[in-house]
């Protein structure tokens, strides 16, 4: 691998851009996670609540990232914006946790969805025991082989380019995009009124539902327990809807970077939000709430297409999961090597991940992300890993805008072409509920923090490990 230049190439316009955030963002969680969300809080008012206050903190956070990304218009992202509100060790437990699980954990899950809707046209990708083999000591699906495939397909393209790159996630995205309105406006044509109001009663009661072998369990929450079911629930929401952020850490190939990402950021992040909400409201629609709850395997998206559509449904959202997953994958592939390869020039990344190649992508850190997300494709704890994601996810989200607080003490006089829209208070209200979703999480679900801090710490003397060896070379 011979590098034969030291820069990246501008080449992604607006439209680019806004592809990224969007394709970035939808992956297969839409399609699945209002299930277990039901299963939570069990009413349809509490269920459309959970993804109203999710699109606000998203569009919110996206808007602050603005003030960010206009100050910092180069690769990297949120690594840089933390290193510089903090310090080097702040930034780097960001890009550890976003290489040892938030990034190439997502990469692996959403591969793995590919896979596994593939399965309904590749009987032998079918998501059962018999499917199976035994690699060194493993019982692995076929399925996973093909996630690892797609994986090594995607980051091979990648890797010849980013014009390549971007024209295909310009396509998928586009493809799914249509497809989600398409079946957002089919859903509203099928509205079955007498679902929708059998589904609105008692909408704002919050109970956990559960199935037993005499029907279905309601239990009433208290309101202690009724904030820890709303953090427990979103979740899976905050998950769907993560990834917006990609964007900012291509800053370096983004035509007119000042402009182009706090746009791309906004247009991305409200369209996608309000996408989910209509795909919620037609759920809501279309199936009854008990059978949305229970949906097999949690596909809430398949019983909403069967009702729609009939018995085509199956095939039509089978599809539309596989372009929605390529797509989501190609973008995350894509933007994730950006943030290794200014780590590395930064010296606490491998040193190799720091060059780009003769196309001006970062190669090997391509390559790397490609090794650990096959693994983890391989482990079978991509879905253990996922549930720490957005707790993780979160508390950075919340340090990188509290930097904004930050950096304007810090650099009173730096030059801001955008400033965050509504600050202090949109920020600020960020922060808080931010805080308190990690909080009651915490609480309610320490499955989800425990773990999730545990690898963050992990990077603490994997940190000073890396500087020592610096100052050894330098």
């Amino acid at each position: 691998m011979t590098e034969t230049t030291t820069t990246f190439k501008p080449s992604l316009s607006l439209f680019d851009a806004t592809m990224i955030v969007a394709g970035s963002m939808i992956g297969s969680g839409i399609f699945i996670v209002s299930a277990d969300m039901l299963k939570e809080m069990g009413s349809a008012g509490w269920l459309l609540s959970a993804w109203v206050i999710t699109g606000f903190m998203t569009l919110t956070a996206a808007l602050s990232y603005g003030e960010l990304s206009a100050m910092f218009p180069k690769a990297g992202g949120q690594y840089v914006y933390l290193k510089e509100s903090y310090n080097p060790l702040i930034g780097f437990l960001y890009g550890w946790s976003f290489f040892a699980v938030i990034q190439t954990g997502t990469i692996a899950a959403v591969a793995v969805g590919f896979a596994k809707f593939a399965g309904y046209f590749i009987p032998a990708l079918a998501w059962d025991d018999v499917n199976t083999f035994s690699l060194l000591g493993l019982k692995v699906h076929y399925a996973q082989l093909v996630a690892i495939a797609l994986i090594v397909l995607l980051t091979l393209i990648n890797t010849r380019g980013i014009e390549t790159g971007k024209i295909i996630q310009s396509i998928f995205t586009s493809t799914k995009l249509l497809s989600l309105f398409g079946l957002i406006i089919a859903g509203f044509i099928a509205f079955n009124w007498n679902v929708w109001h059998a589904n609105w009663q008692n909408a704002w009661v919050m109970q956990k539902l559960t199935k037993t072998t005499s029907g279905i369990d309601f239990t009433p929450l208290m309101i202690g327990t009724a904030l820890g079911a709303m953090a427990s629930a979103m979740v899976g929401s905050i998950f769907s809807s993560d990834a917006w952020n990609n964007v900012t850490f291509i800053a370096g190939e983004i035509k007119n970077p000042r402009r182009n990402i706090g746009l791309s950021l906004m247009l991305g992040t409200l369209v996608v939000t309000i996408i989910y909400i209509l795909l919620n409201v037609v759920y809501l629609a279309t199936v009854p709430l008990n059978e949305l709850a229970f949906a097999r395997d949690n596909r809430v998206a398949l019983s909403a297409s069967d009702a729609i559509f009939g018995s085509s449904g199956t095939i039509i959202i089978a599809i539309m999961i596989m372009i929605s997953t390529f797509g989501c994958n190609n973008g995350l592939i894509l933007a994730g090597a950006r943030v290794y390869n200014t780590m590395a020039k930064d010296g606490l990344f491998f040193k190799q991940a720091g060059t780009l190649n003769k196309n001006a992508v970062p190669e090997f850190a391509l390559w790397i992300q490609c090794l650990v997300a096959a693994l983890l494709c391989l482990s079978g704890k991509y879905g253990d890993l996922l549930e720490m994601i957005s707790f993780v996810v979160v508390m950075f989200y919340a340090f990188t805008i509290a930097g904004i607080f930050i950096l304007r003490k810090k650099m009173p006089d730096a030059d801001r072409p955008y400033k965050a829209f509504g600050y202090p208070v949109l920020p600020a209200i960020y922060i808080l509920m931010a805080l308190s979703f990690c909080i009651l999480l915490i609480a309610f679900k320490p499955a989800f923090t425990w773990p999730g801090l545990i690898v963050v710490l992990i990077g603490i003397p994997i940190y000073y490990i890396a500087v020592r060896n610096k100052k050894v070379t330098e």
